[in-house]
């Protein structure tokens, strides 16, 4: 579902529970607003109100997410994912969360490969979940194919190391862009991405 479709759908179901829960309302209108900060405000409090309205979590997941807030991010949607296990969206924006801790080298190596391959598995899931809307979440996942193939061929982390897992990934990595490109030839963003893949795994296995 596109950002707007989600918005629209949100103003749909959520008119009857925003009659209950005013923080909600709120909320809402801080993210249709673009102003995440005011968001997270209402729809923290929302969500203490109602604990079982995955619309206002989805929209606080997305609002911590863009106040870089990611930890929090990814707890936001997982609890939407407990609600609605079936929400795409909710796996692939917490992927991006993940994503994002996976680069954080403040964080210990074991937590940065925890939330690597988190991100991958969430993006997997969201593809399994709705086919169609496969096409950011390979492009999504091509790029953690890459920072997991990258993390694991850094000598630099012996403990995590993996010359044979970190080649692998990379391959993933260009079999994901490499699909997009297919169904998107006139997308030179994504051939650059495709490059960047393939030279790390000429690097990596010695062919230049």
């Amino acid at each position: 579902m596109r950002l707007s479709a989600i918005i629209s759908f949100f103003i749909l179901t959520s008119l009857e529970s925003s009659a209950q829960n005013a923080y909600v309302k709120m909320g809402q209108q801080a993210f249709m607003d673009g102003n995440f900060k005011a968001a997270v405000k209402q729809l923290e409090k929302a969500c203490m109100v109602d604990s079982t309205n995955a619309n206002a979590y989805w929209m606080l997941g997305y609002s911590y997410y863009h106040s870089e807030n990611y930890r929090k991010s990814i707890a936001a949607y997982t609890k939407v994912i407990f609600i609605n296990p079936v929400d795409a969206s909710a796996y692939y924006y917490r992927a991006r969360a993940k994503g994002y801790l996976g680069k954080d080298t403040y964080l210990s190596p074991t937590e940065r490969e925890k939330h690597l391959l988190g991100a991958i598995f969430d993006l997997t899931k969201a593809i399994a979940i709705d086919p169609n809307e496969h096409g950011k979440c390979y492009q999504t996942r091509g790029i953690a194919y890459r920072e997991y193939g990258i993390f694991k061929l850094d000598a630099r982390n012996p403990a995590n190391y993996d010359k044979a897992r970190g080649i692998n990934s990379l391959k993933a990595s260009i079999t994901d862009l490499e699909r997009v490109l297919t169904e998107n030839p006139g997308r030179s963003d994504i051939y650059s991405l495709i490059e960047v893949s393939k030279e790390k795994l000429a690097t990596a296995t010695g062919h230049h």
